[in-house]
């Protein structure tokens, strides 16, 4: 009986995938939104049922996404199924939320990588450098047409959109990283709540103001920030690709903690909720705050700025 209850369980859901593969492939506005939803039916059956149930599911997935959109449909299958399916595993296992998440991101950026290597190596197709190609000709483009209106092009403005272009470029591997992140965040934002309605236990997320990332990644930061001033290594090598994006990444923590220290300090107070999110959306909105909130991040973390005001 409980074979009949598997099987009739992961076909519904692999007909609810079905439904959701078409819709993200062929339907150009909803489909941006449908694709998160994706990896719900692979949370909810790996939630439920084994690991090597959950892998029969899976292959399913992919066969049934091979006969759907062809070999174009396989990408999203596997990337979406494989997290859905860690997530749920995690689920399964009691391993907490914060667990899930992290493990789930890596499986993200995992098949991401992979991905764009079979891209490189099998199709000879580089959407990376493609990308940046097509940003390099709308800026020559847009320079020619002002020329041809006879405006004059300002020089600096020219060089700091090149040199934005070539930033891009350099913190390619950071982007893949913060794309992971992003993407498994709306995976669970929207996939959990789905699953609570269908009985599975799915912990909550603490409090964001809460939050605070271990005091380890402070050393790590300042290690890099040394390493950049000690060794400069010469723009394009290895080391420089290696240190801008692991300082990028870090940085982006810092301003993490800052943006949670704002709500911590704002609940603290008893200011209105919506302040913190008012200053979270102008952090993003003026470049000058990101300085601000990630030196506050850097006190918050090396002090432990929260203790102090909260014994107070």
């Amino acid at each position: 009986m409980n074979n009949v209850h598997k099987l009739t369980e992961g076909a519904v859901l692999l007909a609810v995938f079905a439904v959701l593969l078409l819709i993200s492939l062929y339907v150009p506005v909803l489909g941006t939104v449908s694709i998160f939803f994706l990896a719900l039916p692979f949370i909810m059956f790996a939630a439920k049922n084994s690991r090597m149930s959950s892998f029969v599911f899976l292959t399913g997935g992919v066969l049934l996404s091979l006969i759907i959109g062809s070999i174009a449909a396989i990408p999203l299958a596997l990337s979406f199924g494989l997290t859905g399916t860690v997530i749920g595993d995690f689920i399964r296992e009691q391993k907490g939320r914060t667990a899930s998440f992290i493990a789930g991101t890596l499986v993200f950026l995992a098949s991401l990588l992979v991905q764009y290597a079979a891209a490189v190596a099998l199709f000879n197709v580089n959407f990376i450098k493609e990308g940046i190609g097509l940003i390099e000709e709308s800026i020559d483009m847009s320079r020619g047409m002002l020329e041809g209106m006879g405006q004059n092009v300002d020089g600096a403005v020219m060089d700091q959109l090149t040199a934005g272009v070539k930033m891009i470029e350099t913190l390619t591997p950071s982007l893949f990283v913060m794309a992971a992140v992003i993407s498994v965040f709306f995976i669970q934002l929207v996939s959990f709540p789905i699953a609570k309605r269908f009985g599975i236990k799915v912990e909550g997320w603490k409090p964001f103001r809460e939050m605070s990332l271990p005091k380890s990644i402070l050393w790590y930061y300042l290690i890099t920030i040394v390493a950049s001033f000690v060794f400069n290594p010469s723009e394009g090598s290895y080391w420089f690709l290696a240190l801008v994006n692991i300082a990028f990444i870090l940085q982006l923590f810092m301003i993490i903690q800052g943006i949670s220290f704002i709500f911590f300090f704002s609940h603290l107070k008893g200011f209105p909720k919506a302040l913190p999110v008012i200053a979270t959306v102008f952090t993003f909105l003026i470049p000058f705050l990101l300085y601000i909130v990630r030196i506050l991040g850097i006190i918050d973390l090396g002090f432990d700025l929260r203790q102090r005001l909260g014994k107070k």
